[in-house]
């Protein structure tokens, strides 16, 4: 029983998981550093507030509140950690990583196709059909 569940500890990709999660983790607290210091104070400028949970918001006549600059902020967030996870963090790592070499492409359909069709017309040329298979003969 313990055996099994060594194994399953030591295999490679749950190794790689774990480290994925924890440097997902300290990547994730860069990011919203980023966002919450530079970021969000220029767009709450624009909208005059503190942050967008407190602008745009609507009273309800029973008491609650809309927050629209709340959902509007969410989704701004959102695309500002979706840019800067990709201008800083995964267009750099592309151009750091070597470009896999193309395979030279074969031969298409087409053209193979056309070598059969000509091999076919030489061996008939020559007098010599193909030979038949078994499954054809009755």
């Amino acid at each position: 029983m313990f055996n099994g569940f060594k194994e399953f500890l030591l295999r490679g990709n749950v190794v790689d998981l774990a480290v994925a999660v924890v440097i997902g983790a300290a990547f994730n607290t860069v990011v919203e550093r980023v966002v919450d210091s530079l970021f969000n104070p220029i767009i709450g400028m624009f909208f005059r507030a503190d942050s967008l949970d407190q602008a745009l918001t609507v009273a309800l006549p029973g008491g609650g509140t809309l927050a629209f600059g709340a959902i509007i902020g969410a989704l701004i967030n959102f695309l500002i950690v979706a840019a800067v996870v990709y201008f800083v963090f995964v267009m750099p790592m592309n151009r750091l990583r070597p470009k896999a070499e193309e395979a030279p492409a074969g031969p298409s359909q087409e053209e193979l196709l056309a070598e059969i069709r000509d091999l076919l017309a030489a061996q008939q040329n020559r007098g010599t059909a193909p030979p038949e298979t078994t499954a054809h003969k009755h």
